[in-house]
């Protein structure tokens, strides 16, 4: 593992809570802010960074991803959470950062829906089963 580690999405919120300069970056699509949902931070009277890992529908990995990181303003020296969906474009994310000179990137477990549960549901585990703030819309 290149990134600082993984914790969960309680654990992420709680590291929000205490370090205002603690940055959550989603990195899932366009689309999927739009219809899914966002993490809501505004309780802590900040806001979700959108940094697009992968575009839509393209599939393409985002090739400005640390530059965008950069520009909005996640310093090297931060604590960077990265979520996406259930995990997995997060890991990559917070390595590319760690890789890119970032010493504490995190990745977000079971991102902000889940696995899938026998149902084929994302009602399992992440940022929503945890009961943490979000909006849809």
């Amino acid at each position: 593992m290149s990134y600082a580690g993984d914790v969960s999405p309680v654990e992420t919120w709680e590291a929000l809570q205490a370090d205002p300069r603690a940055v959550l970056v989603d990195v899932r699509t366009r689309a999927e802010w739009t219809y899914v949902g966002l993490p809501d931070l505004s309780p802590l009277g900040r806001e979700v960074v959108r940094i697009e890992w992968v575009s839509y529908p393209e599939g393409r990995v985002n090739e400005r991803f640390l530059a965008d990181l950069t520009d909005a303003g996640a310093g090297q020296d931060d604590a960077v959470y990265f979520l996406c969906r259930s995990g997995v474009r997060s890991v990559a994310a917070a390595e590319a950062a760690a890789a890119g000179g970032w010493r504490r990137a995190y990745n977000i477990l079971d991102g902000f829906e889940g696995p899938h549960d026998a149902d084929r549901h994302r009602a399992v585990a992440g940022w929503k089963v945890a009961g943490l703030p979000w909006v849809q819309g």
